[in-house]
């Protein structure tokens, strides 16, 4: 896994549908060396604590290489690295659909584990000029993920980092993707996410819920 490159940003107002709308989406690329705290990456800040940030959802990763589908896939659209709103753009990152909600990688001196998806809001629309999207987004499967800070650390773009564990059997960033879009009855795999551990309690308490209701 190697580090890309960072962005951070603090939020802005922007307008939207004749509203104003505060957002953290639009971030500025950053040279290193860059600390890592357990809410957020330095000079970084969210908007709306209520659905963004928190020890959860302190860092939003992303890989770089999706952004070739991207640019095949909406060739109307302009796709550079920190488009989508992440604070480390990364290569070398297994797949959505094979990295586990618990694992955890280190990078510079930090060390970190996914905690979830990124599930757009709205603002993602805002960002790409294109509130439609959104779907497309969801539908890709590519949504990157977020983590917690386990070590405080400093990272530096151009960073080598591994992956120090991993759960393979175990649910998947996309599994939770699914169980929140299309496979909301699979009993078995909500059974299996309601057991994750590393999944954190909000999403076990709505799965459990789902779980429940079938």
């Amino acid at each position: 896994m190697k580090l890309e490159a960072v962005f951070v940003g603090k939020p802005t107002v922007v307008e939207n549908k004749g509203k104003e709308v505060t957002t953290g989406i639009f971030k500025q690329e950053v040279s290193g060396p860059i600390k890592v705290g357990t809410l957020n990456l330095e000079g970084d800040q969210q908007a709306d604590l209520t659905v963004h940030g928190g020890v959860n959802k302190a860092v939003y990763v992303y890989d770089q290489t999706h952004y070739n589908f991207w640019k095949d896939a909406r060739p109307d659209l302009s796709f550079v690295p920190g488009q989508f709103g992440e604070n480390l753009s990364v290569t070398g990152v297994p797949a959505e659909e094979e990295l586990t909600i618990g694992d955890q990688f280190r990078l510079g001196s930090a060390l970190f584990q996914v905690t979830q998806p990124r599930l757009p809001c709205f603002k993602l629309g805002i960002k790409m000029g294109d509130p439609g999207f959104l779907k497309d987004f969801m539908k890709a499967m590519r949504p990157g993920f977020y983590v917690k800070v386990l070590e405080e650390g400093t990272i530096t773009p151009g960073d080598e980092g591994e992956r120090v564990k991993n759960n393979p059997g175990g649910l998947t960033v996309n599994d939770v993707v699914r169980l929140y879009t299309s496979h909301r009855t699979d009993k078995e795999l909500l059974t299996k996410a309601v057991g994750t551990t590393d999944l954190p309690e909000d999403w076990i308490e709505y799965f459990q819920e789902m779980l429940e209701k079938l």
